[in-house]
């Protein structure tokens, strides 16, 4: 029997991170439902101590593990060549995928980081992260329904109470699905382009009209909605959020025919006077709502690309430990073993980034829902605002990066596969257009660094290193803090140079390489410091850090030999 939690060690290291303590005891409001203490209904089942915590957090995810490795794994295939349909205005999904959503829904999987009260699990983003992965390592396709009740976790975050009670405990029961409904024909990456009209009735309905399209999900129970509220608008401050409950008012004109992820449904959808309820304030649907909402799913987006990398390095490691030319078998090729273990590095490198972010992530949420409890203590509030921060940096970087390396590592799957993983015959070519979409939908890589080269020039990227350097590890790993420490000296020297000149498109031009340096750096430090907790991660290191150095050089020496006058030659064949 197949368990995808189990027979992968690096997940349970990462859950029992140091930082976890913190998290939970906030997560748990420091465990003062103690024993003797009355619990209310939603409460028995709440962990008594931190160890209780981690234990329940452990078996949980060996729960999702098995329903990974013996029901969603074994689908995939079946899946990916059956896809969604749409008949009567319905969207049906492929019978695997019925089959694996129910199995989610029934092991209580379909609101982990939901309240109790709620019927959620009250999980740490951190632990349903580590679901999230292991879903998309089984298929990718399904995480895009699994991971989606992030919807409740927005709804959570800015409704009232009202809204919650009625509609939190329909997706953590599995009873609900949820879409995030933003892009439209003309506003695809451009959001304070949308023009799907919100309009209230005499007796305050709101009423949404206009036209949806890329729409994952799209046939989801519960929807959130960006719409235009304010007329006369153009921009980002006459947008709204919106909760639409599905039912016939909204017509599906199509699923999209697409390169992968074939078993999640991407729908066009016509809005035809459909009733919906406002969700926090007017106005701030974009600036504050989506925002939040786009953050969760691109950590969720960073773990899918991780869970593909990783079946795609198995699948690899697999067929070159089987496979024999020449006389032996071809993982004894050095061509090939180089590509095996850059690989496995680049995986073990994206995942301790997305383990960082979570918990960052879990810090700042978790002072968040204490603040609506009661008034954080300065200290508290200075410390949310940091967390927040850090997390609104890292999310992009995350994505960005992890989306990348996921492209990278299912290349070269592929190409260790020769000839045979351009078969149907291996799942190698399933896993290869699964990949794809990462690096595209909820911002491309592009807009990613868009994104993140603010913590370039901040100097929070900067400011981390440090922060990482300065601690205390086993005297061993001095050599690689050395090289890091020597990275960061050269990365600070690069960002000069690029504001030196004091043109935005200069800076534009090179915000990639100066958020790739970052994000090797980042990566560098934190695989030393799992090194510092588990020998394994000393290798993972050392080839990591030896191939950044390369990396970051070859950056380096680009902008330092760059003029602003150079951009006009990469403007030749693109206008």
């Amino acid at each position: 029997m197949a368990n995808f939690y189990t027979d992968n060690e690096f997940l349970k290291f990462h859950l029992k991170s140091p930082l976890m303590e913190k998290i939970v005891n906030l997560k748990e409001n420091d465990f003062k439902n103690n024993p003797g203490v009355e619990l209310s209904e939603s409460e028995e089942y709440a962990p008594l101590n931190y160890e209780d915590a981690l234990d329940s957090y452990d078996k949980v995810l060996e729960i999702v593990g098995e329903i990974c490795g013996d029901i969603i794994d074994p689908n995939a295939e079946a899946v990916d060549a059956e896809g969604p349909t749409l008949k009567d205005n319905r969207v049906h999904y492929a019978a695997g995928t019925v089959e694996n959503m129910k199995a989610l829904a029934g092991a209580n999987l379909m609101g982990m980081t939901l309240p109790r009260k709620f019927g959620g699990l009250n999980f740490p983003t951190t632990a349903y992260s580590m679901a999230v992965e292991m879903v998309s390592r089984a298929d990718a396709s399904l995480m895009n329904l699994f991971g989606l009740q992030d919807i409740g976790e927005t709804v959570k975050e800015f409704s009232t109470e009202e809204i919650m009670a009625e509609y939190l405990p329909r997706f953590a029961s599995g009873e609900a699905t949820g879409a995030m409904i933003l892009t439209e024909p003309d506003a695809g990456s451009d959001l304070q382009a949308v023009q799907l009209k919100a309009r209230q009735d005499e007796d305050g309905t709101w009423r949404l009209n206009g036209v949806k399209r890329f729409i994952t999900n799209g046939n989801a129970e519960l929807s959130l909605v960006l719409a235009r509220s304010e007329e006369g608008t153009k921009d980002g401050r006459g947008l709204s959020m919106f909760l639409y409950e599905r039912d016939d008012t909204v017509q599906i004109r199509r699923i999209e025919n697409k390169m992968g992820i074939h078993g999640s449904p991407t729908c066009e959808m016509v809005f035809k006077n459909a009733p919906c309820i406002l969700i926090g304030r007017k106005k701030f649907g974009l600036i504050k709502y989506v925002m939040a909402l786009m953050n969760g799913a691109r950590l969720g987006i960073g773990a899918q690309s991780i869970g593909v990398a990783e079946a795609c390095y198995r699948e690899a490691f697999k067929y070159a430990t089987e496979r024999e030319q020449f006389g032996k078998v071809i993982n004894k090729f050095p061509a090939v073993y180089e590509l095996l273990t850059n690989m496995k590095v680049k995986v073990e490198a994206s995942r301790t980034l997305l383990y960082e972010t979570s918990r960052l992530v879990d810090v700042y949420k978790a002072y968040d829902d204490i603040s609506k409890e009661r008034k954080l203590i300065p200290a508290e509030r200075q410390e949310m605002k940091k967390y927040q921060k850090r997390s609104d940096f890292f999310t992009p970087l995350l994505k960005g990066l992890t989306s990348e390396y996921c492209n990278q590592v299912a290349y070269d799957a592929i190409q260790i596969h020769g000839g045979t993983g351009f078969m149907k015959d291996f799942p190698v070519e399933r896993l290869y257009r699964d990949a794809r979409i990462t690096s595209i939908y909820e911002g491309t890589t592009q807009l990613q660094v868009v994104a993140a080269i603010r913590g370039v020039t901040s100097g929070i990227f900067t400011e981390m290193m440090v922060e990482y350097h300065e601690a205390v590890l086993a005297p061993e790993l001095d050599y690689l803090k050395k090289d890091l420490k020597k990275l960061t000296e050269e990365y600070v020297k690069a960002i000069e140079t690029v504001e030196a000149v004091e043109d935005q498109d200069f800076l534009d031009f090179h915000a990639r390489r100066l958020v790739e340096m970052a994000g090797n750096i980042i990566m560098g430090y934190l695989l030393v410091r799992d090194a510092d907790r588990k020998e394994e991660f000393k290798t993972i290191a050392e080839v990591f850090v030896k191939k950044a150095k390369a990396e970051n050089l070859e950056r380096m020496a680009y902008i330092a030999d760059s003029d602003v006058k150079d951009l006009s030659l990469f403007k030749q064949f693109s206008m």
